[in-house]
């Protein structure tokens, strides 16, 4: 399919779910949705900008010169935002990030980065060790309040933890790792979501 489109560019930006850590194939779930639209004939150039133990109020000190700094204007640029996991953890707790916090920086950099790209935000994924059951319903109830944000402006929003928080797979590979992250067959879960979702096939048009 030679004719398809022009080179798209996409950012992936956020924690270690984004840079994929865990995962022996090194394609984490962002590799994998990209390999995939580019088998439909779509060229396309992504980056990983996952940053491991990142929280929401780094990302937002960063995002802009990262991002910036790859999608020229010349380039048709997209960005897709993924984080949580670590304003509810230790990383956040060290920082003093609650709730409030979460909220208000990303409504900050997501009605900023929408000025500029198309902009998407996929939620954050549960941990899988059961012992961390409260920290799961912390990341279930910031995965809702991303949903809020991201309907009043207007920003594509997939909850992923739904879903895998049933997964056997996600779970079982999360707790046999590190607690948190899968291996390749619980990062290709979380890529099926992704490229079934309405919010990532608008942007490749069949």
């Amino acid at each position: 399919m030679s004719d398809v489109r022009q080179e798209i560019r996409v950012c992936f930006i956020g924690e270690s779910f984004v840079n994929g850590t865990g995962d022996p194939e090194f394609l984490g779930w962002t590799g994998r949705v990209c390999r995939h639209i580019a088998s439909k004939g779509y060229e396309i150039t992504y980056y990983n900008l996952g940053v491991r133990a990142e929280t929401s109020r780094y990302l937002k000190q960063r995002w802009r010169s990262e991002v910036s700094y790859r999608l020229a204007s010349e380039y048709d640029g997209r960005v897709v935002f993924s984080f949580g996991v670590n304003d509810s953890g230790c990383a956040g707790k060290q920082q003093g990030i609650d709730l409030a916090e979460s909220i208000a920086n990303t409504c900050s950099f997501l009605a900023e980065a929408q000025e500029l790209y198309p902009v998407l935000m996929v939620g954050p994924p549960p941990c899988g060790d059961a012992d961390q059951e409260q920290r799961n319903q912390t990341i279930a109830n910031l995965s809702q309040e991303f949903a809020s944000v991201c309907i009043q402006l207007n920003v594509p929003y997939l909850d992923v933890f739904s879903s895998l928080v049933q997964s056997p797979i996600w779970l079982s590979e999360a707790k046999a790792n590190d607690g948190a992250h899968p291996r390749a067959a619980g990062y290709a879960e979380f890529a099926a979501l992704v490229q079934t979702w309405d919010g990532w096939l608008n942007w490749f048009p069949s």
